[in-house]
């Protein structure tokens, strides 16, 4: 089995430890989208469901004779209509409501409405232990980030230890030692979304995965998305179906992740 070393808050190697099995994983990149795309949570396209809807208009108009507030009489069409103004039995009517009138709702809209997908246990088993074995290939996260070089082992693993220590010493080790910019990138979009209330895009931040009882939110503020093994999912190992994000363990993360099934 492949051995990777361990790097210690120095920024040094100070063990190795055996990898577990499920890094040898076959990557299989067609199955990982396919099942991000039916994990992902995407808000269904579709129009408002009260649009030209939300008026005071009766939806139903009567004809009938000797009737307060109806329509026999006035040579008026037969269709919903909101009173701006009246005066006794006289009133000031405007259409509304159905797709004819001025700001009614539109004939057929496409309804907001999203199917479940559904996707097989062992399709998703696979997806997740490739995006696992992604982490630790070098061409997959060269693929992903061009102008990245890689100068340390992959896997990256750091010392459980690293934790404990103060965050400006965490993040040195990180940041200085292991060559990665820990900050996203933050840009201006391009196009109309900078008037639609997503002027700004930014890239991902980097993934630190700790063991079920390791604590390692302090170092959220400092830019790093931060999971533990049991909560490993395709939205956070792939994020946009593509695999091979840049990751870094902790050495009791690694011995969790070789004790699953």
């Amino acid at each position: 089995m492949k051995k990777i070393a361990i790097i210690g808050i120095e920024g040094k190697k100070i063990k190795e430890i055996t990898l577990p099995k499920i890094f040898n994983s076959e990557i299989r990149e067609d199955i990982i989208h396919k099942v991000f795309e039916t994990t992902k949570k995407q808000q269904p396209y579709g129009t408002y469901v009260l649009a030209g809807k939300d008026v005071a208009a009766s939806g139903k108009q009567s004809h009938r004779r000797h009737k307060y507030k109806t329509l026999y009489g006035h040579g008026i069409s037969r269709i919903p209509r909101k009173v701006l103004t009246r005066r006794g039995e006289r009133f000031f009517w405007r259409g509304a409501f159905i797709p004819s009138t001025v700001g009614g709702m539109r004939a057929h809209p496409p309804r907001a409405i999203r199917r479940q997908k559904k996707i097989n246990k062992k399709e998703r088993k696979i997806a997740i232990d490739g995006a696992i074995a992604a982490t630790a290939s070098k061409k997959m996260i060269e693929k992903k980030y061009s102008k990245l070089k890689i100068s340390v082992g992959l896997p990256i693993i750091i010392d459980s230890s690293t934790l404990e220590q103060k965050n400006k010493d965490s993040i040195r080790l990180l940041s200085q030692t292991l060559g990665i910019k820990i900050k996203p990138i933050k840009k201006i979009r391009p196009g109309k979304g900078k008037l639609r209330g997503r002027k700004y895009k930014k890239t991902r931040k980097i993934l630190l995965i700790t063991a079920n009882d390791e604590n390692a939110t302090k170092l959220k503020n400092f830019g790093l998305d931060i999971n533990k093994v049991n909560q490993l999912n395709i939205l956070n190992l792939a994020p946009g179906g593509i695999s091979g994000r840049i990751t870094i363990w902790t050495e009791k993360a690694i011995k969790d992740i070789g004790g699953m099934k």
